[in-house]
């Protein structure tokens, strides 16, 4: 970790960052950090691919949690809340991972909920096919009228929703409907008076462009954070 690098403090996000090809020769190591039970659900990939990203992120995000723990990246057990989401127990550090083809996305924060996504606007997307599936009529409209970016504009939306859902510890839910994300570019208040299971009742989305490929979106309770990022290939 870049010395002088301490746990977030209240009110700030810190954001790793790491493109697959600038990890991979780590990939040994990562996999020694594993617990048999994230070896075995690695081993349950059917691509090799799918299975590579597995280890490298989840061995990323040991090292990660080690350092701002003080502990040994191998030893630290996980649990998983009412919906699957991950936490470390007894720790007030939460944390949202996200993966996408060539990429990982690490985010982190002492005493709120968060949430993070991350997506390659290289990923092949019908927009115009699942739009309706996924995205209210304001939101498919707005997809629309981006002309030639429309591709980017579902990205941001679609990373928008992930957060939020990753923030809020479900992960999942039925109706994406609910959640109506078009508002702002960069900084929205979502009301979700459908969806009850939800931890807070109002989540402001931050979304920003990381390098040249990818599309960020970060969720939480707390309305405004200091973000500070670093490629994670310092670690």
């Amino acid at each position: 970790m870049p010395d002088g690098v301490l746990r977030p403090t209240e009110g700030s996000v810190h954001i790793w960052y790491a493109k697959l090809d600038d990890i991979r020769p780590r990939h040994a190591e990562f996999d020694r950090l594993l617990q048999p039970e994230e070896q075995e659900r690695a081993q349950r990939f059917r691509f090799d691919t799918d299975r590579e990203r597995y280890v490298l992120g989840h061995g990323l995000l040991r090292v990660l949690l080690g350092r701002y723990l003080t502990q040994e990246p191998a030893s630290i057990r996980m649990a998983r809340g009412r919906f699957g989401k991950p936490y470390v127990e007894g720790s007030d550090l939460h944390f949202s991972f996200s993966d996408t083809k060539d990429a990982i996305l690490v985010a982190f924060a002492t005493g709120a909920e968060i949430g993070a996504d991350i997506e390659t606007m290289h990923r092949k997307v019908d927009h115009e096919g699942v739009s309706g599936h996924f995205f209210t009529g304001p939101e498919i409209g707005a997809i629309t009228a981006a002309g030639p970016n429309a591709k980017r504009r579902f990205l941001e939306f679609w990373t928008r929703k992930e957060a939020v859902l990753k923030a809020s510890g479900t992960g999942i839910m039925d109706d994406l409907h609910s959640l109506r994300v078009d508002q702002d570019i960069n900084e929205l208040t979502i009301r979700h008076p459908e969806f009850v299971v939800m931890a807070a009742p109002v989540y402001h989305v931050h979304t920003w462009q990381v390098g040249a490929d990818h599309i960020v979106s970060m969720a939480s309770p707390q309305q405004r954070w200091e973000v500070k990022a670093w490629n994670a290939i310092e670690v």
